[in-house]
């Protein structure tokens, strides 16, 4: 199976996932002054905790808050069943007073355990923890990795290769909640990031176990040209990373199909994630290796059919 062969094939389909999230970037700074849409967790809002006397479901208490107008609310049970926290933007007064109305006469009766307000410094600075976040954990990969690899030739590379990959799985799911925002409404909220930090972690995982034969390769097929080598990792660690993938889809998918509402961004957002981490790991994180061995984007075979010089070299 010829794979990394046809890595501008992969490069390109990698190019057309990621367009769409960094041209929506660029629009919504120019618009909006933020590179994504924040939900309150970000830009402030209201975090509102209250107890009911009985079980209830997060999804019931946010469709009183959606039928008076709060579409961007979010509720989470804290504790036990019958505690919710509800996250909405800022409300006056005279709408609090219709909302407590409106879950007395759905619930009969809650108890406010808090009432305050997020503001928008508090925001700012989570967002700004959220980009350090990222970035310090996309460093700490990249010397991690050169470090494990020190034994091949050129480890900065593979340190270099998988922090691209993750930047590509970033770069993928925000491309998918630019559309999920144009078309549903949704925003970035904390549980985003909960999720991008998760496909990261996969990201990386799936790129070391290709790289991880890599380097044993290199040991055992030492007259073999890198391309070879890299093909022949790529296949040997197929089926464990498809069967890591498959069984994690899995489950994702029946919290997405079951979970409610609350919980369907945050695992709409990992299965995507996900899905574009086994690719770059399998399709990109290698690829990019061999072609900055071969210092070139595109397949490159000579008039023998053999590509490159043996990798023991």
């Amino acid at each position: 199976m010829r794979i990394i062969e046809r890595r501008g094939l992969y490069f390109t389909i990698s190019l057309i996932l990621m367009i769409p999230g960094i041209l929506y970037m660029v629009w919504s700074l120019a618009a909006r002054g933020t590179l994504l849409p924040l939900s309150i967790d970000y830009k402030g809002g209201l975090n509102w905790e209250m107890r009911f006397p009985q079980e209830v479901q997060p999804g019931d208490v946010r469709q009183v808050f959606v039928d008076n107008g709060f579409d961007d609310t979010s509720v989470v049970t804290v504790g036990n069943a019958n505690t919710v926290q509800v996250k909405t933007q800022e409300i006056t007064p005279e709408e609090k007073a219709v909302l407590v109305d409106a879950l007395n006469a759905k619930f009969t009766s809650f108890e406010e355990l808090s009432y305050r307000n997020i503001g928008p410094a508090i925001g700012s600075e989570v967002s700004r923890a959220a980009i350090f976040a990222v970035a310090l954990a996309s460093l700490l990969i990249l010397f991690y990795l050169a470090y494990s690899f020190r034994s091949v030739p050129h480890p900065l590379r593979y340190g270099t290769c998988a922090v691209t990959a993750l930047i590509h799985d970033v770069l993928v799911t925000i491309s998918f909640i630019a559309i999920m925002n144009i078309f549903f409404g949704w925003e970035v909220d904390a549980l985003f990031l909960t999720a991008i930090l998760t496909v990261i972690g996969y990201s990386v995982s799936d790129s070391i176990v290709v790289f991880d034969r890599i380097r044993e390769n290199l040991k055992r097929h030492r007259n073999e040209s890198f391309n070879t080598v890299t093909n022949r990792s790529i296949i040997e660690t197929a089926s464990r990373s498809l069967g890591t993938q498959i069984a994690t889809l899995l489950t994702l998918v029946s919290i997405l199909m079951l979970g409610g509402p609350t919980l369907q961004k945050f695992v709409a957002v990992m299965i995507v994630g996900i899905l574009s981490g086994t690719y770059s790991s399998i399709f990109n994180a290698a690829a990019l290796l061999v072609a900055w061995e071969e210092k070139s984007w595109l397949h490159r075979e000579d008039k023998n059919g053999v590509v490159g010089k043996p990798a023991a070299a």
